[in-house]
């Protein structure tokens, strides 16, 4: 990785950690407003197939681990973020159960689990935020899957505003319709749908695919 990129993963982390110490606290009661199909892309999951073995990347103050911990009673839940604030409120939600999940605290940057790979990978508004990194985080998940694993991807896709692309920027989110052809090139899609927010101001993606052999 050359020094350049370093010092910009290392720069939007400083700011991710700050940013959430703020918004950690009224996340899940706000976010219902725009991000949208988080709920539809769990169902879609839940529709396809029941994982033995969960990881979201970016699981953020645990929302959908914790619906997914009751959709798949039996399957072992990780989730991994890099805000220790939204972290913090994730544990909360899992305190009487413990058990059912892991939390890691950092980037990821490279296979939780090398030797066990996961069945589901999910990505829940992550990607369009990790500006750098995000095709490596793809290309991660892929290694993290096992053979014929699903991964599910609900996020930002794109915006005919070029003011509201701008102010998303200001936000660490990219609006350019950059990720659904990294993820159909490295996955088979199983179900994949672009729909539109609030009369057409931005448009966001649910993406569910297999690993490819």
């Amino acid at each position: 990785m050359n020094t350049q990129k370093m010092t910009a993963q290392t720069g939007q982390t400083q700011w991710l950690q700050q940013y959430y110490r703020l918004h950690s606290k009224i996340y899940d009661a706000t976010r219902w407003t725009f991000l949208f199909g988080r709920n539809e892309i769990i169902t879609e999951i839940h529709n396809a197939r029941a994982p033995a073995r969960i990881l979201e990347i970016g699981c953020g103050t645990g929302k959908n681990l914790a619906r997914m911990a009751r959709l798949f009673p039996q399957a072992e839940l990780t989730g991994i973020d890099l805000a220790d604030a939204m972290l913090k409120v994730a544990r909360k939600k899992f305190a009487a159960m413990p058990q059912r999940v892991t939390f890691v605290s950092k980037p990821y940057e490279q296979p939780l689990a090398p030797d066990n790979p996961f069945d589901l990978i999910l990505c829940s508004y992550s990607l369009s935020m990790m500006n750098p990194g995000w095709e490596g985080v793809i290309d991660c998940a892929a290694r993290d899957l096992a053979p014929g694993g699903l991964m599910a991807v609900v996020d930002f896709h794109d915006s005919p505003f070029r003011a509201y692309k701008k102010w998303m920027a200001l936000n660490h989110v990219r609006l350019d319709a950059h990720l659904l052809p990294k993820l159909t090139e490295r996955f088979q899609p199983v179900t994949q749908k672009i729909c539109p927010a609030y009369r057409g101001l931005w448009t966001y993606f649910l993406f569910l695919g297999e690993r490819r052999a």
